[in-house]
């Protein structure tokens, strides 16, 4: 256990990076102001195993929280587990799971998510989302066009009259009600991962998070959260 406490809280606190802008993961502010929901609930049951103070660092992305790995701004990151992360982060397996899929405008001809990926498609997307570096690497024939929140996607989505948007089928299914005679397709094209990792050269913190993760799975304590904090559309994920 000393290897892993010095690889996952060197400064004597648990420095957990949380992603802001999912909203299924992140559903409030503590009295504190520090954020609150199923992510920061991870973070603090990991702490409170390693027998140490929590603190909660927060990003208003996951790609800027990728992009701080390996800087020492935190010592596990929650975020959508993805490859092109995977370079700089190891990951656990995925503690929850959310659907990602697309919505298309009144009147649109496409019934179905095989449908999309055509020449003259155009998808409005949320850059460095875990889905979009999935469209990144998938996509061959139809035209990505990124934004940087979700709130500018359905926006330009809307606003430019495009053929498709992609997201999480919660935000869409609220997303929807704004645009009536709307669809979201059927089925999913990917599900995000949502993972919790550290740096790669941490291999003894990796494997103590690896167990703890499948553990809170097993026990049931990842549904709790999932429960307590009222989210629709967040799943447990399967056991490894």
């Amino acid at each position: 256990m000393q290897d892993v406490l010095a690889q996952l809280a060197p400064t004597g606190v648990l420095r957990a990076g949380i992603n802001l802008s999912n909203f299924l993961l992140v559903t409030g502010r503590t009295p504190e102001g520090d954020p609150d929901g199923v992510s920061p609930d991870m973070a603090r049951a990991i702490a409170k195993a390693l027998g140490v103070p929590v603190k909660l660092v927060p990003y208003a992305s996951p790609g800027e929280l990728a992009d701080a790995a390996g800087t020492g701004a935190w010592d596990i990151g929650l975020i959508g587990a993805e490859p092109q992360r995977a370079e700089t982060i190891a990951f656990t397996p995925a503690y929850a799971e959310i659907e990602a899929t697309y919505m298309v405008p009144p009147g649109s001809s496409i019934a179905s998510i095989a449908e999309v990926d055509r020449p003259g498609i155009r998808i409005a997307s949320t850059a460095r989302a875990a889905y979009d570096l999935w469209l990144e690497r998938n996509i061959r024939h139809a035209t990505v066009l990124r934004t940087e929140s979700l709130d500018a996607a359905f926006e330009r989505f809307r606003a430019d009259g495009l053929e498709v948007l992609a997201g999480l089928r919660p935000r869409l299914l609220r997303d929807i009600e704004t645009m009536p005679r709307a669809r979201i397709l059927e089925g999913r094209f990917m599900a995000v991962q949502q993972a919790v990792g550290t740096k790669r050269a941490n291999t003894a913190a990796a494997a103590f998070l690896r167990d703890f993760v499948e553990k809170a799975k097993a026990s049931g304590q990842v549904a709790r959260f999932i429960a307590e904090r009222g989210v629709r559309g967040l799943s447990v994920a399967p056991p490894a």
